[in-house]
């Protein structure tokens, strides 16, 4: 048996799995100038901030791989929520 949400939904264990495997999470370290801008899209500002907490599809962005790890360049369209703690991320239901 899977993991129960705070509301008491039982989620299977290929669920989670899928969930793992379709998102990641990442800490924003900088912000383009450009990101955000357009009014239309975006019309309460940013959705997130430096040292946020982002989700994004696991094939999202530009991968760069520098020093052991990896950065990644999301377009802001590709930030898909924000998470207090990325060790919740499979909780946040």
């Amino acid at each position: 048996m899977g993991d129960k949400t705070k509301g008491g939904v039982v989620l299977a264990e290929s669920a989670i799995e899928r969930q793992q495997v379709a998102s990641q999470c990442g800490l924003v370290l900088a912000m383009g100038p450009a990101c955000y801008l357009d009014k239309d899209r975006y019309p309460h500002g940013p959705w997130c901030k430096v040292n946020d907490w982002v989700v994004f599809a696991r094939y999202a962005g530009s991968r760069i791989h520098i020093e052991g790890g990896e950065i990644r360049l999301l377009n802001d369209d590709e930030i898909l929520a924000t998470v207090q703690d990325p060790e919740d991320i499979l909780h946040a239901f």
